[in-house]
């Protein structure tokens, strides 16, 4: 057995889930970036965004069963946590995926196999090409056994910095923070935004994401920081 074969293996037992068809696995595993004429099709992106939706269906359902007494918004909210990139790239770590990605040169120099997004994606695109191999039941079963222990810690802080940096500000009667994008850099599948946000008679305070929902939780967290306001830990 090649050692590409035998890593593929070892990711296999890693995941709990044998591939049928390799060829999913290999696609799952591969970044746009190592592809020659960017042929999107044989990247991870279609069954990323399959995958996608089978994670939100599938936790869903766990949460539904898990919780009975709640109501729609605490699941929407648990449902929100789980399903988050951040989570999800977590559980890309605890697969070892990253050693395992298809990146081009660039990408890889650049710490692609350690990026946040490109964990995540990947994740999510394991998860398609499960689904896409064997079915619901088995995307259930991969799903459960890396996000049902996360399902069941508590739910994180209601309130994430925008929504207290609002209320920290309406609650002296100042007007609704405004936000506004400096600069967008990086590639355009992994971009990094860099938001201002203003109150008057303040110097804006800046946060950087690789979305622009991101950037604006860490510019909201670096002004309440700023007021003496203490932050809750949620990401954007």
């Amino acid at each position: 057995m090649s050692r590409k074969a035998k890593d593929r293996t070892a990711l296999e037992t890693r995941i709990g889930y044998k591939f049928a068809d390799k060829d999913l696995l290999e696609r799952a595993l591969t970044h746009i970036s190592a592809l020659s004429g960017g042929n999107r099709a044989a990247s991870y992106q279609r069954l990323e965004f399959l995958g996608d939706h089978v994670l939100g269906l599938v936790i869903s359902d766990m949460l539904y069963r898990a919780f009975p007494r709640a109501n729609e918004g605490e699941l929407s909210r648990r449902l929100a946590d789980l399903v988050r990139k951040e989570t999800c790239a977590e559980v890309a770590r605890a697969m070892d995926l990253g050693p395992a990605l298809k990146l081009g040169n660039s990408e890889s120099h650049a710490g692609g196999r350690r990026r946040t997004t490109i964990l995540a994606d990947v994740c999510e695109a394991l998860v398609g090409a499960v689904f896409i191999d064997s079915g619901y039941t088995a995307a259930d079963g991969l799903i459960a056994r890396f996000w049902k222990e996360r399902m069941l810690k508590p739910l994180r802080p209601l309130r994430d910095p925008k929504t207290m940096l609002q209320e920290w500000a309406q609650a002296r009667g100042l007007p609704t923070p405004a936000y506004r994008e400096l600069a967008r850099t990086g590639p355009h599948h992994d971009p990094e935004f860099r938001v201002a946000v203003v109150l008057p008679d303040r110097p804006p305070a800046e946060g950087l994401g690789n979305s622009k929902r991101a950037a604006e939780q860490a510019a909201a967290a670096a002004m309440l920081t700023r007021v003496g306001v203490a932050v809750d830990k949620i990401d954007g």
